[in-house]
């Protein structure tokens, strides 16, 4: 009856962890239709805003034979420390969401070290913060509490000093990383040179485009133009991380549901061979007693 009740037990416990991963994954499934549809809004908007970046600079491009001028477009700079600015989640259970994220900046930094290439890390996310700091890596800088919750202000506040640094030349590149949203089951790793900005880059995201601009002083708005680019490349690397994250804790919590659920189904059928078993033994000895009083 011992073992009865540890399966009963057991049974107990895993339909409990059921319950729970059921309930998480609907709400991840809510808090995923919300994200998707601010992520499709700001990806709309980013699209529009590369167009104008890359018309304006084609058209001073094609009237100077240098080309696009000035520290933002400098490629020609040799480069000593590139500054990684990547985004991870809050939270956990969310299957590889996370280490998909460290395994690449993992990969990014012993590529540039091995090139003699010094490293800053700028860390959005308390699961790359923690593995980092875990693992005794220097942390340049950090922020918990922006990838569960997106802010404009607080973007551009946490990537002005990467721009301050890469406009002073403390740093020659800065490379933005996060795990983005492709649609409900998958998710897509995204690597973007956000500094010096390549143009050619911007351009292949906008092939096609039929927008018309007309400037009376292409450089001054380009000028303007790029740090809003800049800002809003790291507003949207948050909220597509988010959708992402949403859409890879919907995924975990339903694998989990549907291993309980199978591991409920066995217990059960264990717990009932044990009790036929258990009914067997009490039949054989109450039949072995009458027998023995005869």
């Amino acid at each position: 009856m011992a073992n009865l009740k540890e399966i009963q037990r057991k049974i107990k416990s895993v339909s409990g962890t059921q319950k729970t991963t059921r309930a998480m994954k609907l709400v991840s499934t809510a808090k995923l239709r919300r994200a998707e549809e601010l992520a499709k809004k700001s990806s709309l908007y980013a699209k529009k805003l590369n167009e104008v970046i890359s018309k304006i600079a084609a058209s001073i491009q094609d009237s100077k034979a240098g080309g696009v001028e000035g520290l933002c477009f400098d490629s020609t700079r040799t480069v000593k420390r590139v500054a990684i600015v990547f985004v991870t989640a809050d939270k956990g259970l969310c299957g590889a969401f996370n280490s998909q994220t460290i395994k690449t900046v993992i990969r990014l930094i012993k590529d540039y070290e091995s090139k003699g290439i010094a490293i800053d890390l700028h860390i959005v996310g308390k699961k790359g913060y923690e593995y980092f700091k875990y693992n005794k890596r220097e942390i340049k800088h950090h922020v918990i509490g922006l990838s569960s919750s997106p802010d404009y202000d607080k973007a551009v506040h946490f990537v002005a000093s990467v721009v301050e640094d890469f406009s002073n030349k403390r740093v020659d590149k800065v490379v933005l990383i996060h795990n983005g949203y492709k649609n409900m089951i998958t998710q897509e790793l995204k690597i973007n040179q956000l500094l010096p900005v390549d143009v050619s880059n911007i351009q292949q995201q906008v092939n096609d485009s039929t927008l018309e601009i007309e400037a009376y002083n292409e450089e001054v708005v380009l000028e303007a133009l790029l740090k809003k680019y800049i800002e809003y490349n790291m507003y949207y690397s948050l909220i597509d991380s988010l959708a992402a994250e949403h859409s890879a804790r919907m995924q975990a919590m339903d694998s989990a549901t549907n291993n309980a659920k199978e591991m409920v189904k066995g217990l059960k059928i264990k717990f009932n061979k044990a009790r036929q078993e258990s009914i067997t033994t009490e039949l054989i000895e109450i039949i072995s007693g009458v027998e023995s009083m005869k």
